[in-house]
């Protein structure tokens, strides 16, 4: 498998990724997405770009059977530890994924895959929409190009074009060691997340915007940093 431009930043991160403020609102997050995708009991759930494991293990505890994958070996080895019997992690890459109508929901929040593979964007949700059953539902979160744009840091390298943002991020580890990565996240906005929709057989149920640990049903504003999108493959039918 290719060595995509995160793991060596993962290898770094290791745990200490947890302690950053965005990954504190699981909780709120996967008690959202249980309402709205009217997740229960023995439903299974596949986690695209899952990281440490935070939201799979999460979901698995309420008695959801989740596959998580994710491209960093060092993340999928913290997320087996210690995980409820319920949650599995494999290395895979998003772009690449084999499943075929296996799950009954797919997600991907917080630019675990979808968002940070500039140009292949498209390939990841199309996978995650080949791996739902019939009936099967898609959520995923993706950072907001309006917000990106109104609030460009002094470290942040926005590409017009591409709608690429790179940055040059101080990262560190465990102990406290600094280093500095390239980070290169697209940033989209909800007329190109319904186009990528369609391209990729899926309609979209619903588009709002949230923050980290806020998910709710807010229209699309230039206020929040991300949208969440919730996906549903399209009926041949309706093509």
């Amino acid at each position: 498998m290719e060595r995509h431009f995160f793991e060596p930043i993962a290898d770094h991160l290791g745990s200490a990724y947890l302690r950053y403020s965005f990954t504190k609102g699981t909780e709120q997050e996967v008690a959202f997405l249980t309402d709205v995708l009217d997740l229960r009991p023995g439903m299974r759930l596949l986690d695209v770009g899952c990281g440490p494991g935070r939201h799979a293990r999460a979901f698995a505890a309420n008695g959801i059977e989740v596959v998580g994958v994710d491209i960093s070996q060092r993340f999928i080895d913290l997320a087996t530890e210690g995980a409820p019997e319920a949650a599995t992690f494999i290395r895979r890459d998003a772009r690449t994924l084999t499943y075929d109508a296996e799950f009954d929901v797919a997600i991907s929040l917080c630019q675990g895959a979808f968002g940070l593979v500039p140009g292949e964007d498209g390939d990841v949700l199309r996978r995650m929409i080949a791996a739902l059953r019939p009936g099967g539902r898609a959520a995923v979160s993706a950072f907001s190009a309006y917000f990106q744009v109104r609030w460009l840091g002094d470290a942040d390298d926005f590409d017009a074009d591409a709608g690429v943002n790179h940055e040059l991020a101080l990262v560190l580890d465990p102990e406290g060691a600094e280093a500095t990565y390239d980070i290169w996240t697209t940033v989209f906005t909800p007329r190109e997340l319904r186009l990528m929709a369609d391209a990729a057989g899926a309609s979209v149920e619903a588009l709002w915007s949230v923050s980290p640990g806020e998910y709710g049903r807010t229209p699309p504003d230039l206020e929040h940093p991300e949208w969440l999108v919730i996906l549903r493959p399209t009926d041949p039918g309706e093509r």
